[in-house]
Order: C-alpha cells, then sequence, then structure tokens
C-alpha cells in the first residue's frame, strides 16, 4: 500500500525553526511505522534521524507522536494509523534533531525519586532473599511494567506547562517501591513527592494512561500516592 508520511524535521545547527518534511513511500499494510521510518533513512534521505534500539516495544526508545498520540513507533502497525501518517518529537522536550529529543531532565526527574530498592535491615538469617508474599508482591506490579519511554509523561498538560513537575513516570516508579513490602524508603520518597513540583502538580487529565504502551493504568497508580500523602497509610 502506499502512505504519504508528514515528519516534523528541525536540525538546530542549520535550521531556523522547525518544518514539515514529506515523503511518498509503499509498505506492508503489517509494516510498523518504525519501518516507514527506516525507509525514509536508509533510501531516501539519510540525514533524517532518529532514536530506536530494540525495534520490539521493550526498550522505549523510539517514543513519538504519531497523528498527536504519544506511541512507539515500533508497535503501531501502517494498517492501524491509515494511509497518510504524521510524525512528530514528542512534546516538552528540547529537541536535539529531527525526532531525538534529550531525554536527560526526564530522567533528573527519575532519579529524583530513588527509584531503587532500600532496606538497610540485616539479611534474614538464612542469608537468602527477603520473602514476600504474592499479595504483597502484586500491589505494586502494574508500576514494574514501566519502560521509561516517556510516553506518559510529554502527555501530561501539567509537563508542558511546567517542565520542573516530576511527571507521571517518575510517580510510577517511586510507586513501584513505596508499596513494597520489602522497602524502608517510603517516607523519603513520599516526602519528594509532596514538595511543590511532585505529584500535586498532577491535575487527572488522564492523557498518562492513555498514551502509556504497556498499559500501566498511571493515573489509578499517582492516584494511591496521593492516598498515602493524605492519609499517611501505605496499604
Amino acid at each position: 500500500m502506499k502512505v504519504h508520511l508528514k515528519i516534523k524535521r528541525f536540525n538546530p545547527e542549520k535550521d531556523a525553526k522547525p518544518y514539515w518534511a514529506e515523503y511518498d513511500l509503499e509498505v506492508e499494510p503489517t509494516d510498523r511505522v518504525l519501518d516507514a521510518l527506516h525507509q525514509v533513512k536508509w533510501y531516501h534521505d539519510g540525514t533524517f534521524n532518529l532514536r530506536r534500539s530494540c525495534a520490539h516495544g521493550v526498550c522505549g526508545s523510539d517514543a513519538v507522536r504519531i497523528n498527536g498520540q504519544n506511541r512507539l513507533a515500533c508497535k503501531v502497525l501502517i494498517q492501524d494509523v491509515g494511509a497518510n501518517i504524521v510524525v512528530e518529537p514528542i512534546l516538552g522536550m528540547k529537541v536535539i534533531k529531527d525526532l531525538i529529543v534529550d531525554m536527560e531532565p526526564f530522567f533528573d526527574h527519575y532519579k529524583s525519586v530513588m527509584p531503587y530498592f532500600v532496606n538497610d535491615t540485616p539479611l534474614p538469617e538464612d542469608g537468602r532473599e527477603r520473602r514476600q508474599s504474592i499479595v504483597d508482591r502484586e500491589r505494586f506490579d502494574e508500576g514494574t511494567k514501566c519502560i521509561l519511554c516517556a510516553c506518559c509523561t510529554t502527555s501530561c498538560p501539567s509537563f508542558w506547562a511546567n517542565g520542573d513537575y516530576v511527571g507521571p513516570a517518575a510517580v510510577v516508579q517511586a510507586h513501584r517501591f513505596i508499596f513494597d513490602s520489602r522497602d524502608t524508603a517510603a517516607a523519603q520518597r513520599l516526602e519528594v513527592l509532596n514538595q511543590q513540583f511532585g505529584v500535586w502538580k498532577c491535575r487527572t487529565a488522564f492523557n498518562c494512561t492513555n498514551a502509556c504502551p504497556r498499559d500501566i493504568p498511571v493515573t489509578q497508580l499517582i492516584g494511591e500516592v496521593k492516598k498515602a500523602l493524605v492519609t499517611g497509610e501505605i496499604k
């Protein structure tokens, strides 16, 4: 099938402002949008730049806006978006070149919530793992699915309005450890999220949940963190 691909391009070293480049391609309906982007890069214009790695929806590096929605280019079939496809960089991030954005601010927010296991108590006497019930493990299961693609954070109006907002992805990462019964640093993470640019910047727009390529109920997890802050209870 033939598709018309419209890509927002920008090279800060050469261009005064972003512009739209358009390409007519022959593709298979079951090709991914990433395949079409590769076709542009490999056969039409080698100066075009995009970021991708695994191409199987696991690494999250090819997050872009496709027809106005944050998606992973490697997961979206051409037949599902039609013959006219518009691809842009994700919003709220500085564009380095074409579809590549600066992810450093995103990862600074991620690191601010202590996204790692904390437990300084002695190990169990048998020297093996700290055990956890199936129910306790399931409590934070959704957050473990996050691949840090930034689709949620860069679809959030609060983040667009102020990039200092820690953002949905960071809250999800904090949730994953706050509700882990083995972790001992929940209070510290909640203190971070209770600050000016923490979780209270969330306006419950649900954009984050709709954008997540892993179907994580992001807004629900954010709500659970808010509840923990209000009640002082983690359960």
